[in-house]
């Protein structure tokens, strides 16, 4: 018995004084979706807290010039991460970007469709015929025809309107009957700001499946998996902390830019953004994942199926 036991051990020993050691101090470029707002409280409270510089990553965060950039950089190779939507994800890859999911950030829809309170609009079906606001021209069909096929109408029956970033002030001028791209963290606050008060009929309420609004993506085919776990395990500890902390959270993400982020909407915002933010930003769920992809399908916004294992890396 000793003889085994002892012979086990020796074949074990190889493989321990041969094991990798750990890269300290990895370079790791990250790509911010937007302008740094409480979305990304996470990852901000991490770096902040240094909880990037115990897993031995140097993260730098980048804000993008142009919104559109960060897949396309992250697909050739010009960053490691990035953060992104998941429906854009679904879209990018339809159209042949080699991009996969590497992390949730936001775990639950923040998007909506949102009215005046004292407006007319009291339910969707008083929708009909009206118009709606948007930021882009991107693809909303699946989402309008979802919200109003119920009541006996759809996409076709509405207008939209490109109002730029002018969401709620165009709502709040009557430009438009309601808006659409508009966050409830945000636009909802914007509007109590301003004076004003909006409703939001939400999405994951009205048939459209439940999706991350923003994730981390990284290039299908050459990705550091270990240094993206050692990112997610410190956007988790940040995302903790502001969990079990948030008042303290919102001073360290304030102070790490007063004079970008110290205002009134921001504030507001964090406290709405706290509940949705992902306490497990590595789990995996391909079945959310399939679903999204198989609705997008089945309303011919994607050309052709999805997989969701071939859309995400196991973590």
């Amino acid at each position: 018995m000793f003889k085994r036991l002892l012979s086990f051990i020796v074949m074990l020993l190889p493989m321990v004084v041969t094991a990798a050691p750990v890269e300290k101090n990895k370079d790791l470029t990250l790509m911010l979706e937007w302008f740094i707002n409480p979305d990304h409280a996470p990852i901000i409270v991490a770096q902040q807290k240094g909880y990037f510089k115990q897993e031995g990553l140097n993260v730098t965060i980048q804000e993008p010039a142009d919104p559109n950039l960060p897949p396309k950089l992250v697909a050739a190779g010009n960053a490691d991460i990035a953060v992104y939507y998941q429906p854009s994800l679904h879209y990018a890859v339809d159209s042949g970007l080699p991009l996969v999911w590497a992390g949730t950030l936001v775990a639950t829809p923040l998007d909506g469709l949102i009215v005046l309170e004292e407006g007319k609009i009291k339910s969707l079906e008083d929708m009909k015929g009206k118009t709606i606001g948007v930021s882009t021209n991107g693809n909303h069909r699946a989402f309008i025809d979802t919200l109003f096929n119920p009541h006996g109408f759809g996409y076709d029956d509405i207008q939209l309107v490109n109002v730029g970033w002018n969401l709620s002030s165009s709502l709040m001028t009557g430009r438009v009957d309601a808006i659409l791209g508009a966050y409830r963290n945000f636009q909802l606050n914007e509007l109590i700001l301003a004076g004003s008060k909006g409703k939001m009929f939400y999405y994951e309420e009205n048939g459209i499946p439940p999706y991350d609004e923003l994730i981390f993506i990284a290039n299908r085919d050459k990705h550091d998996k270990e240094a993206i776990r050692r990112f997610l395990r410190g956007v988790e500890l940040g995302a903790q902390f502001i969990a079990n902390n948030p008042d303290k959270g919102w001073e360290i993400f304030r102070d790490s830019n007063p004079r970008q982020l110290d205002n009134k909407l921001n504030k507001r915002a964090w406290y709405d953004t706290i509940p949705h933010l992902a306490r497990r930003p590595a789990a995996k769920d391909t079945g959310r994942y399939q679903r999204v992809a198989d609705f997008l399908y089945e309303h011919k916004e994607l050309k052709k199926p999805q997989k969701a294992e071939d859309l995400m890396i196991s973590l």
